[in-house]
């Protein structure tokens, strides 16, 4: 069934009035997720913006089960959690991992490549804002290559982590990428990895006004172009079967691109860069299709 914006539930599991930042890509992605799976699941937050959103001690803005981990932790937490709800045969209970890239992509890069290898019923989430935001936009393995971070003051020299062809190769059921400027076809995406049993992940580009140095008011449209612009290709990986998704099936055609300009001129981080750099860039989108190219093919 084609999911619309008036077939989703009116429920809201972030409550109004939490901490977030203006325009925060995290809180937006809990609202999806709560509209996408409904009550019936457990949080596992690891150090991370979502540690703040979540309101402190005793008082809480998420109307669901969250447990708080340390940043190592929490694919091998919800490990364990989905393993009790096993053994107290609980049918029908999500185990979520909501992870920063941080938390992803490096520090807990060791206990989600072990959850994904046992093939552990778990569906990890990671929303992906390019830095470590919640203590101080210091760089990650997920930033971009020129971007301005404060420990790459002169933009970072490295292109960012490919995560989710590297979980593809741990041969796991379901692994796709989604952006919060496509909201249903990231609802879409979780409510499909939901149906299997096993390990699935989701990489969810997340734009952080705070961190990236934009109005709060462009969160979606930098969402939208950095799909536009090829620089963040939505695909999903099924039981294997590699398939672009939404209005990345087209953009293997170079021509239906948008330049990359486009989407790092309205960035702040990105205010310093060279026009080499913006041709590394390009040169990266280019590598990156044509991988997707040779997959296909």
């Amino acid at each position: 069934m084609t999911i619309t914006i008036k077939s989703l539930s009116r429920e809201e599991y972030l409550l109004p009035g939490n901490a977030s930042c203006p325009g925060c890509p995290a809180s937006l992605g809990l609202r999806l997720l709560g509209k996408a799976l409904g009550k019936n699941m457990i949080l596992v937050v690891p150090a991370s913006c979502t540690s703040i959103i979540q309101g402190p001690y005793p008082k809480t803005s998420i109307k669901l089960p969250l447990i708080n981990v340390i940043f190592a932790s929490s694919a091998a937490t919800a490990s364990g959690i989905a393993a009790a709800l096993e053994i107290l045969g609980k049918k029908g209970v999500h185990v979520v991992c909501w992870s920063g890239d941080g938390g992803t992509v490096d520090i807990g890069l060791q206990a989600l490549s072990g959850a994904a290898e046992r093939g552990d019923n778990i569906l990890y989430i990671c929303y992906d804002n390019e830095a470590y935001m919640n203590t101080g936009i210091q760089r990650s393995g997920s930033t971009p290559y020129g971007a301005w971070t404060t420990t790459t003051v002169l933009g970072k020299r490295r292109h960012k982590k490919n995560l989710p062809m590297m979980m593809v190769v741990h041969d796991v059921p379901y692994v796709a990428t989604a952006s919060i400027g496509y909201p249903l076809d990231f609802i879409e995406k979780i409510r499909k990895a939901a149906r299997y049993k096993g390990f699935k992940y989701i990489h969810l580009l997340a734009p952080c006004p705070v961190g990236w140095r934009f109005p709060p008011s462009k969160t979606i449209e930098i969402g939208r172009l950095a799909v536009l612009t090829g620089m963040w290709p939505l695909y999903e990986v099924e039981r294997g079967k590699f398939r672009l998704t939404g209005v990345s099936r087209s953009l293997l055609d170079k021509s239906k691109r948008s330049p990359i300009v486009e989407y790092i001129k309205i960035q702040g981080r990105f205010s310093h860069i060279s026009e080499e750099e913006i041709r590394i860039l390009e040169e990266y989108v280019d590598k990156l299709w044509e991988d997707i190219r040779k997959i296909i093919s």
